[in-house]
């Protein structure tokens, strides 16, 4: 269906000679100026070498890190991390060439923050405010804090975390991840406001059609939404993506396919400018 629900979509743009994103837009009527959105740039495990590329590149959201294992990557009292954020705040600083570049810092942790401090609220929010100093002054996201291992579980830790932060001002943003899979469990976990952002994870939801309307649902119930996917697509999928989270006003979009920066950032990038030039010319 992911492939397919994109190939129709390709066709009728092709049909009417305008982009995706115009599609879209006008079948949802979802009321948005086709502008370029913020991008995401994933790192894969060389966090160091890649952040670099990131920050040159001008990159939005940055640099995922894959923080995927608590003693090798997180440290076992987070140690590990909390060095690595303070390097990539360090690193933006000396290597920026203007004091508007002010990416956000997106790091997906795979639910090794729950592991590392047995799934405690308090003390997994004592471990982020650490988090976000060190990454001042910059914004940070975290992805997965924890997994639960069960879907209504999942939903109520993360909305527990969620509401801890925000009691404590701990201006932090979570990003959902493990456990919100399909469109129902966007809604889901959007109904009750567990984390701050929802990864729409594309190819899991079947049809783009669903994405569409995941995103939607997002921006309805004032919900970030991460259109996301996997480093494992193709880059027509990723021009899709774009097209629609474009025409949907999404937050971010992922960069892929590939971990390697360059290739996923430039797909996503030179899509982005082709459509929103197309899209200007006919405006004109």
């Amino acid at each position: 269906r992911y492939g397919v629900t994109q190939a129709i979509l390709d066709g009728v743009a092709k049909a009417k000679k305008v982009t995706m994103a115009e599609v879209v837009r006008d079948e949802y009527n979802t009321g948005v100026e086709i502008n370029r959105i913020p991008i995401f740039t994933q790192s894969g495990d060389d966090r160091y070498n890649n952040a670099d590329k990131m920050i040159i590149k001008g990159a939005d959201v940055l640099p995922h890190a894959l923080i995927n294992n608590v003693e090798e990557k997180l440290g076992l009292k987070g140690e590990k991390l909390l060095e690595y954020v303070k390097w990539l705040s360090d690193r933006v600083l000396k290597l920026r060439t203007s004091e508007d570049y002010n990416p956000i810092f997106h790091i997906d942790v795979y639910g090794t923050i729950g592991v590392a401090f047995d799934c405690d609220t308090k003390a997994m929010a004592d471990y982020i405010a650490t988090l976000e100093e060190a990454a001042k002054p910059f914004k940070l996201r975290i992805e997965g804090p924890m997994d639960v291992e069960h879907r209504e579980r999942q939903m109520e830790a993360l909305k527990e975390l969620t509401d801890e932060l925000d009691n404590r001002n701990i201006n932090v943003e979570l990003v959902a991840d493990e456990w919100c899979n399909t469109y129902e469990d966007v809604a889901f976990f959007a109904d009750n406001n567990s984390g701050h952002m929802l990864q729409i994870k594309t190819p899991d939801l079947g049809g783009v059609n669903n994405t569409i309307e995941a995103i939607l649902y997002c921006k309805k119930k004032k919900v970030g939404a991460y259109c996301g996917g996997t480093c494992n697509e193709t880059n027509r999928s990723a021009e899709v993506c774009t097209n629609i989270a474009m025409a949907c006003g999404a937050d971010q979009c992922l960069a892929k396919p590939g971990m390697g920066v360059d290739e996923g950032y430039m797909i996503v990038n030179n899509e982005m400018n082709r459509v929103v030039a197309l899209v200007n010319r006919r405006n004109k």
